[in-house]
């Protein structure tokens, strides 16, 4: 029976998530979400790894485009949330050519939005790296693997929308499988392409970039196809291309929310690494390593609470509440067994953890320290997802961004800065503040996941 359920989590059996037994539902729907959410992380993990033998200032070039360009990715997962409310909204009350078209307007939106991205970001990328604080060598060196990494944001964009709708009909293994593909991609080309072959000296740092672009703009190939074949419930027919201005606006509606809570979040970062580079390559290079192999960890447990936000969201659409409020405290637990177990791995090997991206000892230490900090929190890290995405699956998206604008830009960042200069902890005061206010943010979503307005919202 397990493998079975297995077999049809990878493959992608279709299934009714309003009807199917809870514990049957979140396996089929955590599983091809949590391969997904690891393929994502790896992109992250494989290309510090390969980028750290070129040296600390590549690592930090690395470290604040990616500060700044989780922008567009905090702009792409607001979206994906309101593709996921939608479509499993539609799902649920098996409205599938309305999932369709919805579908289509989320194509659009996001795609507009990457363009302006695109063209903004190339034309002040050095001066963006500037603001964050890198060293004139870093701008020198790291401008065009910015612009190329902001050339190349409408993959980002669309891949993470689309996926947020497939995760929402319940298809989370057309997910998985274009992250399969996208990070396939970018394994076998980035040291080649930062390496070169033979007597091709390759592109450097900027090989990264083209590395990772091209592997997401296959990846969105693949999502496009699945959309367009017709042989799946979730597919855009010919009637469904033209703009529905009700649905454009209801997205723009529901991204609003989606957005801020990743533009906050975002925002903290940006404002937490700009905090690190004050205090030199070395520490900033520790911390990107750090938050690389965090991230690792963190976005496997993001994709199983993924699968509330998917049976939320559909059984609202099929007035089964209590089944939905059911799901959501059922993959609570799974949750917190699975950060509490990395909690462990990371307080016992966070030295040997960090070794494997660098053997310079200063930057090694530095990551190490934060592994143990921040794992700290995890167990509370753990719930808040689950809570935020349960949030999200309902369509009450501007909650979960309350929430992180005072708890994550209100306290994170201010605590941060008073415990790294007037405190005199440098970067370990950052590390601190990133454990705390994760934490009490888990208990703030807590409190207001019981209070139940998200059980009301229309979508």
């Amino acid at each position: 029976m397990t493998w079975q359920l297995i077999k049809d989590a990878i493959l992608g059996k279709e299934q009714d998530f309003t009807r199917l037994s809870l514990k049957t539902a979140i396996v089929i729907l955590a599983i091809p979400m949590i391969l997904e959410m690891m393929m994502e992380s790896a992109f992250a993990v494989v290309d510090i790894f390969f980028v750290a033998k070129l040296g600390e200032f590549a690592i930090a070039t690395v470290g604040l485009t990616e500060s700044v360009i989780v922008l567009t990715y905090a702009i792409g997962f607001g979206i994906s949330m309101a593709a996921t409310a939608l479509i499993s909204r539609r799902f649920g009350e098996k409205e599938y050519e309305e999932a369709g078209s919805a579908t289509f307007q989320l194509l659009v939106v996001g795609g507009v939005i990457s363009i302006f991205l695109g063209i903004g970001g190339w034309i002040l990328a050095p001066d963006l790296l500037r603001i964050m604080g890198a060293e004139e060598q870093v701008v020198t060196s790291g401008t065009n693997y910015a612009r190329i990494v902001f050339a190349g944001n409408t993959a980002i964009m669309l891949l993470f929308l689309i996926n947020g709708a497939f995760r929402g009909a319940g298809q989370a293994h057309h997910a998985m499988r274009s992250l399969w593909i996208a990070n396939g991609l970018n394994i076998l080309l980035d040291p080649i392409l930062i390496f070169g072959i033979g007597s091709w000296d390759g592109f450097g740092l900027d090989g990264a970039a083209i590395a990772t672009t091209t592997g997401r703009s296959i990846g969105v190939f693949y999502q496009l196809y699945h959309l367009f074949n017709g042989k799946h419930k979730l597919r855009i027919l010919p009637q469904n291309v033209r703009i529905n201005w009700q649905t454009v606006q209801k997205i723009l509606n529901l991204s609003i929310g989606g957005m801020g809570q990743f533009l906050i979040d975002s925002l903290s970062w940006v404002a937490l690494t700009r905090i690190n580079a004050e205090f030199g390559s070395v520490p900033l290079a520790g911390y990107t390593i750090a938050s690389r192999i965090l991230i690792f960890t963190i976005l496997p447990a993001w994709g199983l609470s993924g699968a509330a936000a998917t049976l939320v969201g559909q059984n609202l659409g099929a007035k089964k509440v209590r089944r939905a409020e059911q799901a959501v405290w059922l993959i609570t637990r799974y949750n917190v067994i699975f950060m509490a177990s990395v909690t462990g791995i990371y307080l016992l090997f966070s030295n040997q953890l960090a070794g494997l991206f660098t053997d310079i000892q200063d930057v090694q230490s530095i990551a190490a320290q934060g592994l143990w900090v921040v794992a700290l929190g995890y167990v509370f890290f753990a719930v808040g997802m689950v809570l935020t995405q349960a949030f999200n699956g309902a369509g009450d998206t501007k909650t979960p961004a309350w929430i992180n604008t005072v708890v994550l830009l209100g306290m994170e960042v201010p605590l941060a800065y008073f415990l790294a200069f007037p405190m005199e902890m440098e970067y370990m005061g950052v590390f601190i503040s990133i454990a705390f206010c994760h934490s009490f943010h888990a208990l703030v979503s807590l409190y207001f996941f019981r209070k139940g307005r998200w059980k009301s919202k229309i979508v």
